[in-house]
């Protein structure tokens, strides 16, 4: 029986292989990319403190850098955000949540 099984479910494994590898690629870009935000910023310090850029360029750059990066942590945060609004949904309610709902649905005898 569990051949069966394997069988009739190895195509739905194999669609669930390929979405996994295409999200963890592109996790590993999304963080490569944010180091080389960080890398270039920290170079344009350098540039800074040895002269080789104004003070108006290393703004204007940083300004730019800062918002890229910005840009990417607010990507990461919304597809992280419905994986935990998912867990919270798979949460039972607590014993207390559920006696108060149990007695609000009591009719009073009269």
């Amino acid at each position: 029986m569990l051949l069966v099984d394997d069988l009739l479910l190895a195509p739905i494994k194999g669609i669930f292989w390929v979405f996994r590898e295409i999200y963890d690629a592109a996790r590993k870009e999304q963080a490569g990319e944010a180091e080389a935000i960080t890398a270039a910023l920290r170079e344009l310090y350098l540039r800074l403190e040895t002269g080789q850029i104004t003070e108006t360029e290393f703004d204007a750059r940083e300004k730019e850098l800062l918002d890229r990066l910005d840009l990417l942590e607010a990507r990461e945060e919304t597809a992280s955000a419905p994986a935990k609004k998912s867990a919270k949904l798979r949460k039972k309610p607590s014993a207390g949540k559920a006696k108060a709902k149990n007695q609000r649905l009591k009719k009073p005898r009269s």
